[in-house]
């Protein structure tokens, strides 16, 4: 049968009266679909529910805010496909059928369109349509987490319709209608068209092939590729960069103008292609065209109107000469499908095409869309859905039969809002996340839009007053380039968007509206002036710009390290910085300016900002930047953290560099809870559609970005004081020689240089093989000491180190230039005495503490602690210490490692009070891993420390080893110092008297509570010291009184004397009033909430009417006890 023929007959059979409205026959009217589609039918259902990848009626399970496992049925489920969830005849909850209310016989929300499966059918509000769309949206959060966010969602309306939802992103946060607003749905007349057919095929056999961002990313590089070529080309020649980027974007802007029709389609492109021939003639001819772009009329070089486009952008028409090569080169990139660029990397790519030094890493480093939606969907979209979908729509269902006109009031007003909303990135780069903001939002305004048409309103009429545009979208970027480059990309998108869905874009077509904006966000000074040595310049009245007013705020401001703030930063500008926030501390990474300036505006009263959320450095979590997270959240008008990633990767990653890794925060007002995202799979990291798995846990997010005990309120302890330290900071690579060259410079020649040329290990010595390197250390000697003793020695420093220092800013460092920069005075007298110490790497994949001899000299980048004791090495070795430091401390860089802070990690640490025997039992484990361990190294050149780790952990993971990883277990006696391991962590649970079954998080909370206990314990005098003869005679013990505990009688007071509130008399307010009283995870019913206001059983109607009409919507779940919340993602 010809495929014309079997449409026809299923298009009649379902809409000609064979029950296609009634959902009993969704399966049959299924079956036939994906055999009209000859696409495989599901499977036979399975007795248990894991392996039931394709089938009808799905069971999955769910648990509510009290932990009561519920279980639903998929209608129809593709794994790693889609969710489909028919339209209900009956309005289903919870395993039970429950009639609809009584309505009036014809009402549009429940009368059929007289003609079904037609696109011509009336769109009427469709309650039940809405409810199975959530219904479906519920049942992909309930997935097994391997399952993954299914990419659509489908709502089947059987002798209908289907609709379509995608959310391409795998974070399920946004789905939004596909492929726009007006294909989404699918009608059955729709199914003649071959294309149509298509598409339900790829939704059901490839969907991630329909991501729109898969085929626009390749089409994105190889244009920016061509334009890096050209800009390459003529700066060569000696044009200034900036006017051949300005050029270029003028060129790239014409391309899409002819794609999307703004100019005669194929007009610019036939011009390209017609001056590879006479490229004498290209830039007059192009300059023309720009000049007549600018104003609109008659261009004689394209023989016909053109429109008005104004803006900026064509103001300077000024074109480069170019040659027949170049002209080549955007010939081939006029010839893509500019409707299929992605706005949302292009600006990204355009940069460094038009960027001299990162020309050569074109497409190396870019933010994948997916990245950048997550954090703008949980900082913008979030919230304007949870005001729409519950508030707005489950106010206009109980109006809209008794008072339609409010209920397209309420529309109207909600769209109002949204046109009026103001998005401020402070770091704008090139707009991408501006972009992806606008694009979001313009979905959501399609849907608002669609529900106004729905229940009658005029939808042009709105559009002509208010709508969103280019004009709601702020930013500030420093870079002029960059600037220019955001406010093309914003427009690139808002017109590609526009012309997709059907809009018709009037002239001017572009508009110079003055939202992004060239400034510093962060620093406004007076004019700079040469600073009072004449060495450089200042800049006079340093102080804090101030933000234009925004709703919500969104960004990736640089991330530059706190301690590189001054070699990274033009000359001067970090003590300018610094006295302009002198509240923040100067080893606060530089994002914590953003991060802070937003956090003050959000916390201001009566601030018309509701949420920010920005990406930082994963080193945010570390002391410097935490302290200036924890000062906002607590202070007097609190903040809280909506939502936090606290690792995530972030650019692409390429064969040569891995992906750098980031967190993300977003703050909302008040106190409150979040959800912590914790990344629990990744791949495809070096694609443009990486795909992450999260765990997720609720709570209120503390600022180390951690749900569960706040290890952030722990207190050092004086029993661990004045014992640990980073190691020495040289200052000048001088200072290092190998032990040859220590001998040429007198080592065993000059008496006493031995006490001064020591044995000297970093970080990778520890980790990898020591490369067997000294270290010159004058500490204690004044310049003359060292010139007359040890010449040799001197000549060398002064050679290799006195120059370097001689340009440093810092005094010190300049006048002592032949000791160590930060010679570390407090760990050379704690030191003293040793035969060993303890050291571990700072910032280390592996946790691994080990003893170092005594005279070997610690890096900066080794935290040593003056212990001896083996009994403390295998508390710090053990897994209950490792968990402690891994939330304690921070993680840091592309390598995602974990940083050991000493304040942080070891000054607080409760260590257990054991006896002797359980002292000795650790203190024996400890030795024999710690002497297994070097034995093994020292025996066996080519095995590490970080390698042997590596294969414990695979071992203790149950994972397979390759011939040549199964001989370095045994060479390197893996299995041992695993058992070692495992026999240390039951010997340090005995000493600290606690379950051997618990949790790391139920250890971390543990000893959380013990530091509190021990805090109390010294504040009353007793201490327990971990090296008492020294630390005693170090500090001078004095007697602490204990401190009173703060008593909130006032609130208290305040809080026992507040009346009930009045339940609201607007609709919006009453809606509002019952989500919010909802939102505790119980169930309620009518008369126990209208008890919680001043009108007592009086509220009860209209609290019921409210409760009804978001049970209808799918908002909240009916059961006996009365109406709860469902759990949103």
């Amino acid at each position: 049968m010809e495929d014309g023929d079997s449409t026809e007959i299923f298009i009649a059979r379902w809409r000609g009266g064979e029950g296609g409205a009634e959902r009993a026959n969704y399966a049959m009217f299924l079956v036939e679909l994906v055999d009209l589609l000859e696409l495989p039918h599901p499977d036979p259902a399975g007795a248990t529910h894991e392996n039931n990848d394709y089938v009808f009626e799905r069971a999955v399970r769910d648990a509510d805010a009290e932990g009561n496992i519920r279980t639903g049925r998929i209608d129809l489920y593709r794994r790693g496909c889609f969710v489909l969830e028919a339209k209900q005849s009956r309005w289903r909850d919870q395993g039970k059928e429950i009639s609809l209310p009584a309505e009036k016989p014809q009402s549009p929300g429940f009368a059929e369109p007289e003609l079904l499966g037609r696109r011509s059918a009336r769109r009427d509000w469709d309650v039940l349509m809405r409810n199975a769309r959530d219904q479906a949206e519920r049942y992909a959060r309930a997935l097994d987490i391997e399952h993954g966010w299914p990419p659509f969602l489908i709502v089947c309306d059987v002798g209908h319709c289907l609709e379509l939802y995608a959310d391409f992103s795998g974070q399920g946060k946004n789905y939004r209608q596909f492929p726009d607003r007006t294909g989404f749905r699918i009608y059955l007349e729709d199914l003649r068209d071959a294309k149509v057919r298509d598409l339900l095929r790829a939704i059901w056999l490839d969907p991630q092939g329909l991501d729109p961002a898969r085929r626009s990313a390749a089409v994105t590089r190889d244009i920016a590729g061509r334009l890096a070529t050209v800009s390459k080309s003529l700066e060569g020649r000696g044009h200034q960069p900036e006017k051949v980027a300005h050029f270029l974007m003028r060129c790239l802007f014409t391309m899409f103008s002819e794609d999307v029709g703004l100019l005669d389609r194929g007009s610019f492109t036939e011009m390209l292609a017609d001056a590879r021939d006479n490229p004498e003639a290209f830039a007059p001819m192009l300059e023309d065209l720009w000049r007549t772009m600018n104003t609109g009329g008659i261009s004689p070089v394209l023989r016909r109107k053109v429109r008005y486009f104004n803006g900026n952008l064509f103001a300077n028409a000024a074109a480069i000469p170019l040659r027949r090569e170049e002209i080549g080169e955007l010939y081939e990139a006029a010839r893509h499908l500019w409707t299929e660029v992605e706005p949302a990397i292009f600006g990204t790519l355009l940069e460094q095409a038009l960027h001299r030094d990162e020309r050569r890493q074109l497409g190396a480093h870019y933010t994948p869309r997916a990245y950048v939606e997550r954090l703008v969907v949980a900082t913008v979209i979030a919230p304007l859905r949870e005001e729409w979908e519950a508030l707005v729509l489950g106010t206009v269902e109980r109006l809209r039969l008794d008072k339609p006109g409010e209920a397209i009031a309420l529309v109207r007003d909600f769209h109002a809002r949204l046109a009026a909303t103001r998005i401020l990135d402070p770091a704008c780069g090139t707009g991408n996340f501006l972009y992806v903001a606008l694009e979001l939002m313009k979905q959501l305004e399609g849907e608002v839009l669609e529900t106004l048409a729905a229940l009658g309103g005029q939808e042009a009429l709105a559009l002509e007053t208010m709508s969103v545009d280019p004009r709601n979208f702020l930013g500030l970027e420093v870079n002029p380039r960059a600037a220019a480059i955001a406010e093309l990309v914003l427009w690139l998108g808002y017109l590609q968007w526009h012309l997709r869905n059907g809009g018709g874009i009037s002239d001017p077509v572009l508009q110079s509206f003055g939202n992004i904006r060239t400034m510093d966000a962060v620093l406004a000074h007076d004019p700079e002036r040469p600073n009072a040595d004449r060495t450089g310049t200042e800049r006079p009245n340093p102080r804090r710009p101030d933000w234009p007013e925004a709703d919500y705020i969104i960004g990736n401001p640089p991330f530059i390290g706190g301690k590189d703030l001054r070699a990274r930063l033009p000359q001067g500008y970090a003590e300018a910085l610094w006295k302009a926030h002198p509240h923040i501390n100067k080893s606060a990474d530089f994002v914590m300016y953003w991060w802070d300036r937003a956090a003050a505006l959000l916390a201001a009263r009566g601030s018309r900002l509701k949420r920010f959320g920005f990406v930082t450095t994963n080193s945010v979590t570390q002391e410097f930047s935490r302290r200036v997270m924890a000062k906002r959240l607590d202070g007097p008008s609190p903040l809280h953290l909506e939502m936090a990633v606290p690792d995530h990767p972030w650019t692409r990653a390429t064969p040569d560099s891995a992906a750098v890794r980031i967190a993300m925060t977003v703050v909302a007002p008040g106190e409150g809870e979040g959800v912590l995202y914790e990344v629990a799979s990744e791949a495809g990291l070096d694609s443009d559609q990486p795909r992450i798995a999260f765990m997720e846990a609720r709570g209120r997010i503390h600022p180390d970005l951690t749900v569960g005990a706040d290890v952030t309120l722990t207190r050092p302890l004086r029993a661990n004081a004045g014992l640990s330290s980073p190691g020495m900071k040289l200052h000048g690579a001088g200072f290092i020689v190998t032990p040859a060259e220590g001998e040429y410079l007198g080592l065993g020649r000059r008496e006493g240089l031995d006490r001064h040329i020591r044995p000297y290990r970093n970080g990778r010595d520890l980790t990898a093989r020591a490369r067997g390197a000294m270290v010159m250390d004058f500490f204690g000697l004044e310049e003359g000491d060292v010139r007359r003793r040890f010449p040799e020695a001197y000549g060398h420093l002064l050679r290799t180190v006195k120059p370097e220092r001689d340009r440093n800013n810092r005094a010190t460092y300049r006048d002592n230039w032949w000791a160590f920069g930060e010679p570390r005075r407090e760990l050379r007298p704690a030191l003293e005495g040793l035969l060993r110490y303890i050291a571990t790497v700072e910032t280390a994949k592996h946790r691994v503490f080990q003893f170092l001899d005594a005279e070997i000299l610690p890096d900066n980048k080794l935290l040593s602690i003056a212990l001896d004791d083996a009994y403390i090495l295998g508390i710090l070795s053990s897994s209950y210490h490792i968990a402690w430091s891994l939330r304690a401390g921070g993680w840091l860089g592309v390598g995602n490692d974990s940083v050991y802070v000493k304040s942080r990690v070891f000054d607080p640490f409760p260590f257990p009070e054991a006896d002797r025997a359980s002292r000795k039992a650790i203190a024996d484990l400890a030795e024999e891993l710690d002497a297994t361990r070097k034995a093994v190294l020292a025996e066996h050149g080519d095995l590490t420390l970080t390698g042997l780790y590596n294969l414990r952990d695979r071992i203790v993971a149950g994972g397979t080893l390759n011939a040549a990883e199964e001989g370095q277990r045994i060479r390197g006696r893996v299995d041992i110092i695993a058992e070692l391991h495992a026999r240390l962590d039951l010997a340090v649970t005995a000493a600290y008297g606690w379950p051997a079954t618990l949790s790391d998080e139920e250890v971390v909370a543990r000893l959380v509570a013990l530091n509190a206990e021990r805090a109390r314990e010294e504040q009353s005098g007793r201490v327990r010291w971990l090296r008492p003869e020294y630390q005693l005679a170090r500090s001078g013990v004095e007697m602490l009184a204990p401190k009173p505990a703060a008593v909130q009688i006032e609130a208290e007071l305040a809080a026992a004397a507040a009346g009930k509130p009045p339940f609201p008399r607007d609709a919006i307010g009453q809606t509002a009033a019952v989500l919010e009283s909802l939102r505790d995870g119980r169930a309620w019913s009518a008369t126990d909430l209208a008890s919680r206001y001043a009108q007592g059983r009086k509220a009860v109607p209209r609290i019921e009417a409210t409760l009804a009409a978001l049970a209808r919507l799918g908002h909240v779940a009916v059961e006996q006890g009365g109406y709860r919340l469902r759990r949103v993602a």
